[in-house]
Order: structure tokens, then C-alpha cells, then sequence
């Protein structure tokens, strides 16, 4: 069988059972024979009956219907595929534990048994040359592995060093622009602010002139924007990464999606690849900050809590937390290795409870 045949679910192959579209399934192997139904010597009605199913058991019993050895050769020539295996480690009676760690997953075994990716080799690229169907990709994408070093997403290592990041690079590189935009926020109530370009030091050359009202608003403003922010939280997640069933099937949006959040859920405890130094959201704070017109002081807020979730969610996965903080470690966690489909806040649960998708753990 050629290796640019696509991988295909057992699903895939069900929702093909008309006559203008006919698929089947026989040892590991998908035909497609909608071209052949006219043909058949039973008649076209005998191949849909079986449609969109393997038919190994019903090709052997000679009571439905004898099959010579060249009917099993002429199969072959429909042949468009293979069915992927249907293993999970996600499980509805998975358990958070204050110690969980996975096992390590043998990447020589799984690239045999699964035929996805090779953790061995860099990633990016077998997502992008891929031979799966969209449904193969989420069902496996959605079964986390294990490494005990970080997995390759680049061949070059000029390009593989721009995807590794330390927790704390995030907090050290974007605190002290958060912590500017939120004084420079706190002025604006008092003062019309010139462009950032005319006086960018303006904030801290002005700082014993603001009076202790302006830092009331802003601080009142701020910790609305952190509500607003786990809203953002849970919208992005849930519609936004997890846009699983209307992702096109398509290379170019398998890989988007596999780069987006795909990753993650593949290797959700991978250290090095869940901190990216320079993000999209990056742009739209620079943008924030240059730009002349006075905002409000929900945009640091907003900026802060892009980036204490992404030092948060890290932590989540890795460090020992206090209270609070754990019991939202398990509920994350459970979201990667219980049910993806629920459990969509990361900071927070509220929205979760508001709009019924809390996960039980």
C-alpha cells in the first residue's frame, strides 16, 4: 500500500453507506467501491447493506455470498486507505492525584502501533506532509504522551530554540510592560497623555502627581478586567482552540490547529513548549502601548492576565501549588486525561458552572 494512503477512524468509513458515496472495510484496509456497485455480480443492494462496515466475516460465509480469490484481488484495486488503531489513554475514570505523573511513552512503539507522529523526529513537519483524515488526527492528538525530554518541533536548532521557553521568561519579559501600562493607565485619569513616541518615561517621571483617586479607578478597572479576562479565558478556549469539529480536513488547518493548541493536548506535560517568548497577543500590547489615544485601565489588566495565565497554566502542569491552586491543577488536568470536551477554564471554574460544561473530578 502506498504510505500517501490517509489513515482513517472507524467513523469515517461508517458515514460512507449511500450509494453515492460507498465505503467499506476488510483486515485494516478501506475501499472505497461506489464505482464498483454496479457491477457486482449480487447486485448493488448486497454491498450497501454492508456499507460504511468491514466485511472480512461476510466476504468468508459462503452462505451470504461466495467470493473467488479474484474478487479478493479486484478489491485491491479500490483500496484508498487504512483504519487507524482506536487505543486511548483519555478515560472517563481517570483520577487527579497530587503526584500524578504519566509514564514515559516508548516512542519507537507508539509510531508502529499508531502511525502518527514519530516523537523520535521533529514534529512540525510530519503534521504539515500528514496522511490522516481530520477525524484520525483529533482522535489521536487528543491522547496525551509522554517525554521525558521536550520533543522536537524544528529540524534547524536556530528555528528549535524559538520554541523552548522557561516559565519565568514570560513574568520577567512582560511584568515590568504590564506594570508601565497600568501606571501609564493611572495617569491618563488625570492628566491628557502625549503620544508613547513623545514622552514614553512619562509614567514614572509622573508618578508623585497622580493623586490616590486615579489609583482607586484604576485598580477597580483592573480587577474588572481580570473578570473579563476569565471569560476571554474560557471563550478562547473553548471556541477558539477547541474548534475541533469545524476545523476543515485539511493539512494546512490540521497543522494550524496542531500548533494552535493540538500540541498541547498531545504532549500536555512538556516543560520547554508551553511558554513562547514573542505571541500574537504581544503584537496587540505593543500596539496597545504605542498607539496615541488613551485606553482604559482594563488593557493591563488584560495584558497581565495573558501572561499570568501562561505562566499559571505551566505551573498547573508542573509545581506543587497552594490550595486553591491544586484543586485547579487537578481540574486542568483532568480536562487533558478525563474529558476534552469539558472543563474548558483554567484560572477559573465560574464559567464553566455558568455555561454547564463544568468536568466532575
Amino acid at each position: 500500500m502506498s504510505k500517501r494512503f490517509i489513515i482513517y477512524t472507524v467513523e469515517d468509513v461508517a458515514i460512507h453507506k449511500t450509494a453515492s458515496s460507498c465505503w467499506v472495510s476488510r483486515r485494516g484496509k478501506v475501499y472505497d467501491v461506489t464505482s464498483f456497485l454496479h457491477d457486482h455480480p449480487g447486485g448493488d443492494d448486497y454491498i450497501l447493506k454492508y456499507a460504511g462496515q468491514d466485511i472480512d466475516e461476510v466476504m468468508k460465509d459462503k452462505n451470504e455470498h461466495d467470493h473467488s480469490d479474484s474478487a479478493y484481488e479486484m478489491l485491491e484495486e479500490y483500496v484508498i486507505g487504512r483504519l487507524g488503531t482506536g487505543a486511548t489513554t483519555v478515560s472517563d475514570d481517570w483520577e487527579a492525584t497530587d503526584d500524578f505523573h504519566p509514564d514515559d511513552t516508548d516512542e519507537a512503539q507508539d509510531y508502529e502501533k499508531n502511525q502518527f507522529l514519530d516523537l523520535r523526529k521533529p514534529l512540525l513537519r510530519q503534521v504539515w506532509e500528514a496522511n490522516w483524515s481530520k477525524a484520525y488526527y483529533l482522535q489521536q492528538v487528543h491522547q496525551p504522551r509522554h517525554l521525558a525530554e521536550p520533543a522536537r518541533f524544528f529540524g534547524p536548532d536556530i528555528l528549535e530554540f524559538n520554541t523552548r521557553t522557561v516559565w519565568y521568561v514570560v513574568p520577567l519579559f512582560w511584568g515590568p510592560i504590564a506594570t508601565y501600562l497600568f501606571f501609564r493607565s493611572a495617569l491618563q485619569w488625570t492628566n491628557l497623555l502625549p503620544a508613547f513616541m513623545v514622552q514614553p518615561m512619562l509614567p514614572w517621571k509622573a508618578l508623585s502627581l497622580i493623586p490616590t483617586i486615579s489609583y482607586g479607578k484604576t485598580l477597580a478597572c483592573f480587577f474588572v478586567g481580570n473578570l473579563i479576562w476569565t471569560l476571554l479565558e474560557y471563550l478562547f478556549h473553548r471556541f477558539l482552540f477547541h474548534i475541533d469539529y469545524l476545523l476543515p480536513d485539511h493539512p494546512a488547518f490540521l497543522t494550524l490547529h496542531f500548533l494552535m493548541h493540538g500540541v498541547h493536548h498531545y504532549l500536555p506535560m512538556d516543560r520547554n513548549n508551553q511558554a513562547a517568548a514573542c505571541d500574537a497577543p504581544g503584537i496587540i500590547l505593543h500596539a496597545s502601548v504605542t498607539h496615541d489615544a488613551p485606553r482604559p485601565p482594563v488593557v493591563p489588566s488584560g495584558n497581565g492576565q495573558w501572561h499570568h495565565l501562561r505562566s499559571l497554566h505551566l505551573l498547573l502542569h508542573h509545581t506543587r501549588l497552594p490550595a486553591y491552586l491544586r484543586e485547579m491543577k487537578k481540574y486542568h488536568l483532568a480536562h487533558h486525561y478525563k474529558n476534552f470536551d469539558l472543563g474548558f477554564g483554567v484560572t477559573s471554574k465560574i464559567w464553566d458552572i455558568v455555561f454547564n460544561t463544568l468536568l466532575p473530578v
